[in-house]
């Protein structure tokens, strides 16, 4: 996902407020604050007064009617991206975006039939206690885990306070074998946005994986590019696979460092069409190969686009995820947040990837047996480009002008 922060002063659901009634039921920017009243909704405050009278049980507490409201009008946007998060997720979120959280380090991603998979993180407890990669949660402190969890909190079931004897157990699928039982105690999870070294493959080229944009990712991304320009590296193999993006303009900064500046990512609200130019790279003469796959969403998409766009890298793999929308959080009074679509994206080409996804320019098929054949793919690929790079960057973007709608939300920067 691509996210933008903003906090803002309490979205006011007044009928919400003051009856407790509930509906039934990636980037971040800013925005104004929507009111509701009463005028407005005239039958959420006579299903409040109906709920409060007639309901056979003692309704549950007022925010939890107010959570459902949220979640009840988000849910008729018709938009998957858009959701609601209750404190504790919200506060875990904003860790994990600003690079540390309490858990025990793993990323959460659906596999093709909706069940969970698990990437755990380098030297993560969960990686000490032998979780791999795409293993298939199941169970969380003996509770199953279906495919309509939500992610926000499955995340936040792997996630919590770091302190004697707080952990989690939880079972996994791997492949045709039985269920395995992990008990693992929580740790304060420094998350890396950014992995890199020279690749014992071939210590000419080196290797930089993006495993999310978080704030700390252009720092992290700026000592990956100096530590392998003074290896007198001659080529980057640039991994996005399993990236499921994360903050816009850490996104944008980060292509940036592999362009001379000019557009990344052309971003369209209700009213306007904004283009989003890269500051002038440190690296932007080096070979560059960028791999992907389906698990490249987002964030990660922008940046692979906007370097193949710009005749900048090669695209090596599977079709990426195919995410072209952007996500205004907005903290709400109680910590509680929403995550708000507010705006498409689309790269410098303007070829649509929304529910599309990247094409790659070399198709892979994933070696079952675990294999990186891509990262093999894309050194051969890079010897070839070492000795005759060919760049064909794409004409410069005009903004075209669309419609003035009336907006309820203004993204502003």
């Amino acid at each position: 996902m691509r996210f933008r922060f903003k906090t803002i002063a309490p979205i006011v659901i007044a009928v919400v407020l003051l009856m407790g009634v509930s509906f039934s039921a990636g980037f971040v920017t800013r925005g104004q604050v929507v009111t509701a009243s009463s005028e407005r909704f005239p039958l959420l405050a006579q299903a409040a007064d109906d709920i409060n009278q007639y309901f056979v049980r003692q309704p549950p507490a007022d925010p939890q009617l107010e959570y459902g409201a949220i979640r009840g009008m988000l849910s008729a946007l018709g938009d998957k991206f858009s959701f609601f998060i209750e404190p504790p997720v919200a506060q875990s979120e904003s860790n994990v975006l600003s690079g540390q959280y309490g858990g025990i380090g793993v990323q959460t991603k659906r596999d093709a039939t909706g069940y969970f998979a698990l990437y755990p993180f380098p030297d993560s407890p969960a990686d000490k206690a032998g979780v791999q990669n795409g293993d298939i949660l199941l169970t969380v402190n003996g509770k199953d885990v279906p495919p309509s969890t939500q992610p926000d909190a499955v995340d936040q079931l792997l996630r919590g306070e770091v302190k004697t004897g707080s952990g989690v157990t939880f079972s996994v699928r791997r492949g045709s074998q039985p269920p395995q039982s992990f008990t693992v105690t929580f740790a304060v999870i420094d998350v890396p946005s950014v992995v890199w070294r020279v690749l014992n493959e071939d210590a000419s080229i080196g290797y930089i994986q993006l495993i999310n944009f978080t704030n700390r990712t252009p720092d992290e991304l700026q000592a990956a590019v100096s530590g392998l320009t003074a290896k007198s590296v001659q080529g980057i193999v640039l991994d996005v696979r399993n990236n499921p993006g994360g903050l816009l303009d850490e996104s944008v900064q980060s292509a940036g460092f592999f362009l001379d500046g000019g557009p990344v990512v052309i971003e369209r609200t209700r009213t306007d069409e904004t283009v989003l130019n890269a500051p002038t790279g440190k690296a932007t003469s080096l070979p560059l190969v960028v791999l992907i796959n389906g698990g490249t969403a987002s964030a990660a998409e922008l940046v692979a686009a906007a370097l193949h766009d710009r005749g900048r890298a090669l695209l090596i793999g599977q079709q990426s995820y195919g995410k072209g929308s952007v996500q205004l959080i907005l903290d709400l009074a109680d910590k509680s947040s929403m995550h708000l679509t507010t705006a498409e994206w689309l790269p410098p080409s303007r070829n649509a990837l929304n529910g599309v996804g990247l094409t790659p320019d070399v198709p892979m098929i994933a070696d079952p047996g675990g294999r990186d054949v891509e990262l093999g793919e894309a050194i051969t690929r890079l010897h070839g480009l070492v000795n005759a790079p060919t760049f064909t960057p794409i004409p410069t973007i005009t903004p075209t002008s669309v419609p003035t709608l009336s907006a309820t939300v203004s993204p502003t920067r």
